[in-house]
């Protein structure tokens, strides 16, 4: 490593300039990372305090929702390093085209999941618990993840786009418009008291209109052009 860094003129020094830079560009994703945690976070803890039922209901739904963004967030990435490189090359008419195509391929892909998730939506609370009104509230919190999945898709492929476009600053901004929007949702949910397979609903239900304001502040970001940057 020493030897091909010296070869081709690098210094292994300590750069304070080249730091700052790392910090003004990694600050603002720290940002949008610790409010995208915060609202689930929000959601988690008004989970906890539903009861004992409501909270395991919720947390099995929340492991097959955090799997399937896995498969979601891939599209994410791939639209992140196709992006990046189409601005780079300061092709801002064909990082669009791609922006778009991705964003269908993340809606159609989410229908894909979402169908397959009905289609099981009763058959996988079995394998979490043999308690009846815990699988009834599995089954009930799944339908509804189901139903969001044509949503997530095209979400977690746009916020891929504007991450690999360097639109950190305006990402940590809109991520925390989106959980100063989320929290009235949820603190409802938290103050209806809704018990058994109502309280996983709802809480599924709080977290669908989250992902409506992202993806809406997202779309509209995406359809300008403020976050094209050609060349950088």
């Amino acid at each position: 490593f020493i030897v091909r860094t010296r070869g081709v003129g690098l210094s292994l020094g300590f750069h304070p300039a080249g730091v700052a830079g790392s910090m003004r560009d990694g600050v603002p994703l720290l940002i949008r990372t610790l409010a995208l945690r915060g609202a689930m976070m929000a959601t988690t803890w008004v989970a906890a305090r539903l009861g004992d039922v409501e909270m395991a209901s919720y947390q099995v739904s929340l492991t097959v929702w955090n799997f399937l963004s896995m498969a979601l967030d891939a599209l994410g990435i791939a639209g992140q390093a196709l992006t990046g490189e189409a601005l780079g090359a300061e092709d801002g008419q064909r990082a669009r085209k791609l922006t778009a195509i991705m964003a269908r391929w993340g809606a159609w892909v989410g229908v894909g999941m979402g169908v397959v998730l009905v289609a099981i939506h009763r058959l996988l609370p079995l394998a979490f618990s043999t308690q009846g009104d815990v699988r009834l509230a599995i089954a009930a919190g799944l339908l509804v993840v189901a139903v969001l999945q044509p949503l997530s898709g095209p979400v977690f492929v746009l916020d891929g786009v504007l991450i690999g476009a360097g639109d950190g600053k305006w990402l940590s901004g809109a991520q925390v418009v989106m959980l100063l929007a989320y929290l009235p949702m949820i603190i409802g949910v938290y103050l209806a008291q809704p018990s058994g397979s109502m309280a996983v609903v709802w809480l599924w239900v709080a977290w669908a209109g989250f992902m409506a304001v992202r993806g809406l502040l997202l779309w509209w970001r995406a359809r300008g052009d403020a976050w094209m940057r050609l060349g950088a």
